[in-house]
């Protein structure tokens, strides 16, 4: 990749052609889940401005239909249940999710036709409640003092109570959903920075993206430093990011994978949702502004002039937080 920026915005490719074959008119246009994956990489110029020999770029996730990283997630673990024969026609999807997993699911269910009962804490934000309402998702709010893990719980019970009802997706521990950023997420870096990305950063919630793209890009180049990010407390505001040592560890993660983990504070997340809106014009979530935190902290360690180009997961845009005081605040 040159330094020209590839601040492209996803197109929807269309026809100009208006032949017809034997009086039946061609289709035009495509269906919104065709529109998963591909997002553009967006470099990150005021923000790291005094770190003139490296790049910082983050992968424009809102720009998938349902407006986040996990539409990814989501659509494999659908197919790939259908695919198998689990998630039967007349099944309800059932899954833990703190809010943009279960946004996925509830756009796939309202494009495809199924049901989707979601288990979700009551203390996500009123914009995620809003989308889920908006799509027709069934959705059973859990204690927020038990977080993701609460839900996760509840998710499990309800299974357990009516396993011929529900296909239990289970996004913690189905191998779905690493593989597709294996296969799609990875393979999109590696091509958009032609192969010199020397850094990937990636928060934990799932882990799912975390995995997947690191081990693809070990693979294409195992000199890549992969770290992960979390939380730096069991109590926190960074939704959809899990704080590993307090939590139920999610079977798909693999903690050997990680060059490093970074600990970020939700102070420093919120600041920099505020910075990255006000200097880049970028309207991203906490767990972006997190991911953005820990960039900066690592490239900060290099030595004056090293290159490198960093790329993280932008996971959402910031509309899905506009209740959130902390945008209030100076």
């Amino acid at each position: 990749m040159t330094r020209k920026t590839t601040r492209q915005s996803a197109q929807v490719q269309s026809s100009s052609s208006h032949a017809q074959n034997e009086g039946s008119s061609a289709r035009l246009g495509i269906k919104s889940i065709d529109r998963i994956g591909k997002t553009p990489l967006l470099r990150l110029e005021r923000i790291a401005q005094e770190l003139t020999a490296v790049e910082i770029l983050g992968k424009a996730e809102w720009l998938n239909p349902g407006g986040s990283v996990k539409d990814r997630a989501a659509s494999n673990i659908v197919a790939q249940g259908r695919a198998c024969g689990a998630f039967a026609p007349g099944k309800i999807l059932l899954d833990a999710t703190s809010g943009n997993t279960g946004i996925a699911y509830a756009m796939l269910g309202a494009a495809q036709g199924f049901r989707v009962t979601l288990c979700m804490p009551q203390n996500v934000s009123i914009e995620r409640k809003r989308i889920l309402q908006a799509y027709g998702a069934e959705v059973i709010y859990t204690n927020p003092d038990d977080g993701s893990d609460g839900a996760i719980r509840a998710a499990r019970e309800l299974f357990a109570k009516h396993p011929e009802k529900y296909f239990y997706a289970d996004q913690y521990s189905n191998d779905a959903n690493w593989q597709v950023h294996y296969h799609g997420t990875a393979n999109e870096i590696w091509e958009q920075t032609e192969g010199r990305i020397t850094h990937f950063l990636s928060m934990l919630g799932t882990s799912g993206t975390f995995v997947g793209t690191t081990r693809r890009l070990k693979e294409l180049n195992p000199q890549v430093q992969c770290i992960s990010l979390q939380p730096d407390s069991p109590f926190h505001g960074i939704e959809g990011a899990k704080h590993m040592p307090s939590a139920l560890v999610p079977k798909i993660y693999d903690a050997s994978l990680a060059d490093e983990n970074l600990e970020i504070s939700t102070e420093d997340a919120y600041t920099m949702c505020k910075r990255l809106a006000r200097e880049e014009g970028l309207l991203v979530g906490i767990s972006a502004g997190a991911a953005v935190v820990g960039c900066l902290q690592i490239a900060r360690r290099m030595k004056k002039g090293e290159t490198a180009v960093f790329v993280t997961i932008l996971c959402d845009s910031g509309d899905k937080y506009l209740s959130e005081r902390f945008w209030e605040e100076d």
